[in-house]
């Protein structure tokens, strides 16, 4: 039987490898000309139908009853068939009926975007996703608990693999559905582009600092009338709707009563409509949607761009737009109106461009990619039949949910100043597991959560810097400090065991929507760090953790930090 078992294994190993050597450029091929994808995806097929029969005969289930070696053999082989329901069942059938399609038909022209392209393809790519979510979680379903060595780590690989598959199809299978709708393609449309400001922390990003109206009708676009939070504000800080008492226990009732600070509350569904009710009442304008984006973002569709040239003379580009939108535009234009009318420039220059058609479709849609993996783009709609589609997404910027696989903290950072100090905060971010079991058995669990934040800021920051980016001590936070408001939302079903942080402070409690929320506080002097330290214990199969974490300046900075619950733990 090992005889047998291992030339068949050895054969099915080549044949996986095959596999996810060309899994990964296969979709990108289904993604922008399906036409070249077809020999590929066939070839991949042929591979994966091999390893799946390789793996899959009467003597091979046999030896997974082995002891040690049969979780080995049983992980093997569910991968083989899971790589196996990829390629038949999704990638492929998908191919097929994008025959003809071109991505880069949906490359805006003369300020309209062409989406007819995709119509009849919503179901195809309905059926695909629902095949490669399942093919996905097929792997994730693996105990990797008694795995080891080269088979952990194959494991691990085809997870991470088939979850980005899987996410490319279904991006693929929502844009489908939504994009000719919410084009016009049944009427005339507005909505409401919010740029967020990660110099000055709030929960999904920054505070929302621009506001640019977008009409749109049969696929053209317009970039109508722009907005500042402080005159979206100015006229008065009344809320605009009232907010449930979970929320203001933790945000009091600013996000409702200065469009700055919208994104404080960590869920976009909920800051959507308040966004849309403040525009509403402040202009008489009723959106049919709201989207998110911050600089990053920004830098990313200059990949597709190019550089753009801003009213005021400044040349962005993918390298410079972050560092010059969130420190440079301060300490060259000292005057608030001044910082407003650059914002509001490079948000337009970019979108203009890229509805001018500067570069690629494929560009495009692979810079909005990122930024929604990177919880960097966020989109609401008023139409519940739309927002549907939406939500479950990482552009709908839901709270973290903690299910049976996984665990999940938020981590959402505050400014605290009234400044731009927050540019120079840097936060690290770490889960690490205490005792955990098989996944396939309920057990208690302990999580510790670690958060540093350190200040980099120059050490004469308070005379060096200008008054803008200190604060200026107008809201009781002395110059050159940087004051940061952490709430930490613990995973669903855990208790709190501990909580400390290293320079003494305390912390409040609080629930939202059925998870504990801590809130803590520190003032950061140049140089200074302080550690936030949570422990948490459960009852669950779970052995997968992350944290959402708020997006900042730093792109190399993953918004989206993971823990596994390895052999021994």
């Amino acid at each position: 039987m090992a005889a047998w078992v291992g030339v068949r294994g050895a054969m099915a190993y080549q044949h996986l490898s095959q596999v996810q050597a060309g899994a990964a450029k296969g979709v990108s091929a289904v993604s922008e000309d399906p036409a070249s994808a077809m020999p590929a995806l066939e070839g991949l097929v042929t591979d994966a139908e091999a390893a799946h029969d390789l793996t899959s005969d009467p003597v091979w289930a046999l030896a997974e009853q082995i002891p040690w070696v049969g979780p080995q053999l049983a992980a093997f082989g569910a991968v083989a068939k899971a790589s196996d329901d990829l390629l038949r069942g999704s990638l492929l059938p998908l191919a097929t009926a994008a025959q003809g399609l071109s991505i880069d038909s949906l490359k805006p022209v003369g300020g309209r975007v062409d989406a007819s392209t995709l119509v009849g393809l919503d179901g195809p790519a309905q059926d695909a996703a629902s095949h490669a979510n399942a093919a996905a979680d097929a792997v994730r379903d693996i105990d990797r608990t008694p795995l080891v060595g080269g088979v952990a780590s194959a494991v691990e690989q085809a997870g991470n693999l088939f979850d980005q598959v899987a996410s490319a199809v279904d991006g693929l299978s929502r844009a489908s559905q939504l994009l000719p709708v919410m084009l016009g393609q049944n009427g005339a449309r507005e909505y409401l582009l919010l740029v967020q400001n990660n110099a000055e922390w709030r929960s999904l990003g920054g505070i929302t600092g621009t506001a640019i109206l977008l009409k749109v009708d049969n696929g053209s676009i317009t970039l109508d009338s722009t907005q500042s939070a402080t005159a979206l504000t100015k006229e008065g800080a009344q809320p605009s709707i009232e907010l449930p008492a979970e929320i203001t226990e933790i945000y009091e009732t600013k996000p409702v009563r200065y469009f700055h600070n919208l994104t404080q509350i960590p869920d976009f569904s909920v800051d959507g409509p308040i966004a849309r009710s403040i525009y509403a009442q402040k202009t008489g304008v009723s959106v049919d949607g709201v989207f998110a984006v911050d600089p990053v973002v920004l830098s990313y569709l200059l990949t597709a761009t190019g550089p753009v040239t801003l009213p005021t003379g400044d040349v962005l580009d993918s390298k410079n737009a972050v560092s010059f939108l969130l420190n440079g535009v301060y300490m060259k234009y000292p005057e608030p109106a001044a910082q407003d009318a650059v914002f509001a420039g490079a948000a337009g220059a970019v979108f203009q461009g890229l509805l001018d058609g500067r570069g690629s479709a494929g560009a495009m849609i692979s810079a909005l990619a990122r930024a929604g993996s990177e919880h960097r783009f966020f989109m609401w709609s008023a139409d519940p039949a739309e927002q549907s589609v939406i939500s479950g997404t990482t552009i709908a910027g839901p709270l973290p949910t903690t299910d049976q696989r996984t665990a999940a903290f938020g981590v959402y950072l505050n400014d605290g100043t009234g400044s731009k100090m927050s540019y120079y905060v840097q936060p690290d971010v770490s889960i690490a597991w205490g005792a955990c079991g098989s996944a396939k058995i309920v057990g208690e669990r302990d999580l510790s959560l670690t958060i540093t934040l350190t200040s980099d800021a120059p050490s004469d920051a308070a005379t060096s810097l200008p008054w803008y980016i200190t604060g200026g001590g107008l809201y009781g936070t002395p110059p050159g400090i940087a004051k940061v408001i952490p709430n930490v939302y613990l995973p669903e079903g855990f208790e709190l065991l501990s909580a400390q942080a290293s320079d003494g402070g305390t912390f409040t409690e609080a629930e939202y929507q059925g998870r504990r929320v801590l809130t803590f506080s520190t003032d950061l002097s140049p140089g200074a760090s302080t550690t936030f330290t949570v422990n948490v214990r459960g009852s669950s199969t779970a052995t997968e953790a992350q944290a959402f974490v708020t997006p900042t300046a730093d792109a190399s900075l993953s918004p989206i930090v993971t823990a596994a619950c390895g052999p021994g733990s």
